[in-house]
């Protein structure tokens, strides 16, 4: 049975992706906290870890980044699920009794519109979406919302008030499962690197050249600070590619042309795009 890490509670979506990415057997662990969830991995408390790395209209999660490459954690694989977000309370309360609707930041941003019509409706910060919902049950708490899943409203009894209110409907978040060793395989056709350079001109020109040269596909990049070094930065980019050979080829040459280089995964790529 599979030790997995989420940050958040059952029915987060962290659970969600858990659950339809792993399939079989699997024992969740629940963490508040992404520093939590990647510290069961260095720990080996957990086998993996199930991590929100970036979202369609908020964008990256730097810090996850971070925690990744600081821990050596290995990325094996990634998964989408399109956030579709309820807002939920309490059975027989309506959206006029709630002074206060409560929620993962993420998720209030990402409904922040749809509240503009609810002036009198105070936003609050919470650590996890299903955690909420979970602790309006719990304490019966009935002028409180909470922003959460489908399945979280199932699971903690709560009625859902207004249906899929994030502000793009197209709202999509990007997962990835990490874990501390690489499991490497025939399908794998996406990698994640980690590179910084020297502040010659043209460099990460180069760097994108070989990617060209070896027809492998940029799918993201993300620039972070090097703490040590003042406006220096490191570079984390995603590549898909079809033969491995050139994805070798091409990582020899990456690591010749830059002033280091790290490999975070290889795994399966989730999308067809």
């Amino acid at each position: 049975m599979k030790r997995v890490a989420i940050q958040g509670i059952k029915g987060s979506y962290h659970h969600q992706v858990a659950n339809e990415y792993f399939k079989d057997k699997l024992e969740i662990i629940e963490f508040l906290s992404f520093d939590e969830v990647a510290n069961s991995i260095k720990n080996s408390d957990c086998d993996f870890a199930v991590m929100a790395i970036e979202n369609s209209i908020a964008g990256s999660i730097i810090p996850n980044y971070a925690l990744i490459d600081d821990l050596n954690l290995k990325i094996v694989g990634e998964y989408y699920i399109n956030i579709n977000h309820q807002l939920m309370a309490l059975p027989g309360t309506t959206i006029k009794d709630l002074s206060t609707v409560s929620s993962h930041p993420m998720a209030l941003l990402q409904c922040k519109s749809f509240f503009k019509s609810y002036p009198k409706i105070t936003l609050v910060e919470d650590k996890d979406t299903a955690e909420v919902a979970y602790r309006i049950q719990r304490d019966k708490i009935k002028n409180l919302g909470a922003i959460a899943s489908t399945n979280a409203a199932k699971l903690y009894d709560l009625e859902i008030l207004s249906r899929n209110i994030q502000t793009i409907k197209n709202n999509e978040t990007r997962f990835v499962i990490v874990s501390k060793l690489y499991y490497e395989n025939n399908i794998n056709n996406k990698a994640s690197l980690k590179f910084s350079l020297s502040h010659k001109t043209g460099s990460l020109a180069l760097v994108l050249n070989i990617l060209k040269e070896y027809n492998l596909n940029l799918t993201k990049i993300q620039s972070l600070p090097i703490i040590e070094i003042p406006w220096k930065y490191s570079f984390f980019i995603d590549i898909t590619f079809d033969q491995y050979d050139n994805f070798n080829n091409a990582l020899n040459l990456i690591k010749e042309k830059s002033a280091s280089l790290k490999v975070l995964g290889i795994y399966k790529n989730h999308r067809n795009d």
